[in-house]
C-alpha cells in the first residue's frame, strides 16, 4: 500500500472569453490494483484570460495540493502534463510526481475527474455560465 494524490483538472478550454478551470486533488492509500481508503478531497478554481501552459498546470496543481493535510506522491495523466516526459515534469515539482501507472492510481484518477468535473458544472450553474 501506498500514499498518492491524485489530481485532475477540468476546463481547459476557453468559455466566454477565459478559462474557468477546476482542478481537483484526491489523497488516498492504494494498491496495485485498488483504492484502499481515501482520505482527504480538496478542489481549486482558477480563471484565466490565457490558456494555461505546463507551468501554469504546475502551479495549480501545487496550489491543490498544498491545501491537503497529507503527504503522497502526486500522479496525474500524462495529457494533463501536454505528454512531457515525466522526468521534465517531475523536476518542476516540489515534491513526488510521477504519471499513473496501476489500476489503484487509475481508479483514483477517475475520482478526481468525476470530481473536478462535477464542481466545474456546479460553478458554471451557479454563475449562469452556459
Amino acid at each position: 500500500m501506498f500514499d498518492i494524490i491524485a489530481v485532475d483538472i477540468s476546463g481547459r478550454h476557453k468559455l466566454h472569453e477565459e478559462y474557468l478551470m477546476v482542478c481537483a486533488a484526491v489523497a488516498a492509500s492504494v494498491t496495485a490494483d485498488h483504492i484502499e481508503k481515501v482520505k482527504q478531497i480538496t478542489i481549486r478554481t482558477f480563471r484565466s484570460k490565457e490558456a494555461p501552459d505546463v507551468h501554469d498546470v504546475v502551479k495549480m496543481v501545487e496550489n491543490t495540493v498544498s491545501a491537503l493535510k497529507f503527504k503522497g506522491t502526486i500522479v496525474t495523466e500524462s495529457g494533463d502534463m501536454y505528454n512531457k516526459p515525466q522526468w521534465v515534469i517531475d523536476s518542476m515539482f516540489f515534491q513526488d510526481f510521477k504519471y499513473q501507472e496501476s489500476m489503484g492510481e487509475r481508479r483514483c484518477m477517475e475520482i478526481a475527474h468525476h470530481v473536478s468535473l462535477g464542481a466545474r458544472k456546479l460553478l458554471l450553474k451557479e454563475l449562469e455560465i452556459h
